[in-house]
Formats: C-alpha cells, sequence, structure tokens
C-alpha cells in the first residue's frame, strides 16, 4: 500500500467522524441558564445561526476574490451556495417558534441576569455579515467595544469593499460605465444608490441575447436578498410573537427597534432598475400612453 493511501491515526478515545467533527466538543457548547426545557433548544438554534452566518461570510469573501480576478462563473457557482445556505438557516426559526411569552422570558431573564442585555444582532458574525452585503451602519461597533479583537475586525471590514461593491466593480469592467464616485467612495459610509447603476442593471437585462452571465449574477444577488429579508421576517414575527410591544432592546420596543431593518435592503439598484426594464405594451396596466406621466 503506497503511502498516500494509508489509514490516518485516529486520536485515542475517538472515531474518525468524532474526531473530525469535533462532536465531543460541539455537545459541551450549550450550557442551559434556567430549568426550562425549552432553552437547550434556543441555544441550539441560536449557535446554528452563527454557524451559517459564518459560513455565509466566509462565501462572500471567496466570491469577491473571484470578482476581483474576473472568474464570474465561479463567483456565482459560490453566491449560489449562499442561496442554498439560507434555507437551513431560516429553518432553524421552526425549532423554537412553540415558544410562548412566558416560556421566553423565562429563559432571557436568568440568560440577563447572569450575562447582561444583548440580541443576536448584536452578534459580531451577524454585523459582519451585513457590513459584507453593504449595508454599512458604523454606529453598530459601540456593542463590539468590551471585544477589542473583534471592534477591530469589524472596523476593517468597514474600510473594505463589501460584496457590492465589487460587484459593481465587475460591470465597470465588462463595459458598463459606473461613476468614479460609486467605485471610489469611502466604504465605511452608507451605500448611496445612484441612477447611473440603476441604469446599467436596465440595460443588463434589457438586451435578452447578452450580458447572460451578468442577468445570472443579477438574479442569484436577488435571490440572496430574499433569502436574507426572510429570516429577517421570521426574526420580527418571532418577536411579534415572543415579546409583543415590550421593551426587548436596549430599552427600545423590540418591534419598532426590528421595523426599520426590513428596509435595509442588499444591492438596491439591482432592485429599483426593475421598475424601468421592458417596455409595457399597449393594454397592459403598466402601459404609458405617449405624452402622458
Amino acid at each position: 500500500m503506497s503511502e498516500s493511501a494509508s489509514p490516518g491515526i485516529t486520536p485515542s478515545g475517538q472515531t474518525p467522524y468524532s474526531a473530525w467533527i469535533q462532536t465531543d466538543v460541539l455537545h459541551t457548547l450549550q450550557t442551559p441558564v434556567s430549568d426550562h426545557p425549552g432553552e437547550h433548544a434556543w441555544i441550539t438554534s441560536v449557535q446554528v445561526s452563527e454557524l451559517y452566518w459564518m459560513l455565509i461570510v466566509r462565501e462572500i469573501q471567496t466570491a469577491q476574490q473571484q470578482l476581483r480576478r474576473n472568474q464570474l462563473s465561479g463567483a456565482i457557482e459560490t453566491l449560489r451556495r449562499i442561496v442554498a445556505h439560507h434555507e437551513p438557516l431560516n429553518t432553524t426559526w421552526k425549532s423554537i417558534a412553540w415558544m410562548t411569552p412566558a416560556d421566553l422570558l423565562a429563559i432571557l431573564s436568568r440568560a440577563v441576569a447572569k450575562y447582561g442585555k444583548d440580541t443576536a444582532l448584536q452578534g459580531w458574525t451577524y454585523r459582519q455579515m451585513v457590513y459584507l452585503f453593504g449595508i454599512r451602519q458604523a454606529e453598530h461597533l459601540q456593542h463590539f467595544e468590551p471585544q477589542p479583537e473583534r471592534w477591530q475586525q469589524l472596523n476593517q471590514v468597514l474600510d473594505t469593499p463589501s460584496l457590492y461593491d465589487d460587484v459593481l466593480m465587475a460591470l465597470d469592467r465588462a463595459g458598463f460605465a459606473i461613476p468614479a464616485h460609486v467605485r471610489e467612495r469611502d466604504y465605511r459610509q452608507p451605500y448611496a444608490p445612484d441612477k447611473a447603476v440603476e441604469r446599467a442593471w436596465r440595460d443588463i437585462y434589457a438586451d435578452a441575447g447578452g450580458h447572460v452571465q451578468l442577468r445570472g449574477l443579477g438574479e442569484t444577488l436577488a435571490d440572496i436578498t430574499e433569502g436574507f429579508l426572510a429570516w429577517k421576517h421570521l426574526h420580527l414575527m418571532a418577536t411579534r410573537r415572543t415579546f409583543g410591544h415590550r421593551p426587548a432592546y436596549f430599552g427600545t420596543e423590540g418591534i419598532a427597534w426590528l421595523l426599520p431593518t426590513m428596509e435595509e435592503l442588499p444591492f438596491p439598484e439591482l432592485w429599483t432598475a426593475r421598475g424601468i426594464i421592458g417596455d409595457p405594451p399597449a393594454g397592459c396596466p403598466m402601459h404609458k400612453p405617449a405624452g402622458r406621466a
């Protein structure tokens, strides 16, 4: 038998599977602080979400490198995996959808007593993912000051292009004139939609015989947006079911805190361009006769 084909050495007391997947460690990471029977489900659901957020972060970073190397097919394939990852991520809500306000408050009151107040939306993994999507809100950094390493990490993310920035630079290289002030902006600032970018997406979709890959890129980004917003909608509805209108997030009423986040739409011109793609024919409810605004 050749050396390359020889079996590996499994650590003592483990099987190859347990050593590879680290199951012994994994199943020590759920440490309830209450005796409520639902707390284990709550912790497991959130930990699974954390793993998927990091998976999505890694996929975004891979896609960005592929876009910078003009590997458009590879980038689309990578981004399609993000669409797939959102399916199980969003399904995690079903594991805790049965919880009533009394159930959740019994768990969170003990967690707050031991660790203090917080929310998953302030977790650094979620925040890094959102920053990479292009939703740049530097004010959230204050929540990570107790984690200096993560605070620095998120600052570095803010200083570099988002996925959407890399997409727009790829469109520019493909011959669609993306203005310099869009390509060379201060990445720490919230992205400001631009009409020239909107027209670029319109032109990509208007040419039915060309730009097949770029349309595929656009549709993949649209699918990612839908998965991302679906998770936020499920979070909002879970908050409605378990908190109602109680103060929840740093003293702010939970629903009021979350509702504005539903308007945080990644890749904005990809969506606004939908209103100017195509020419509605006569008889279509969206048709505008000549001379009418």
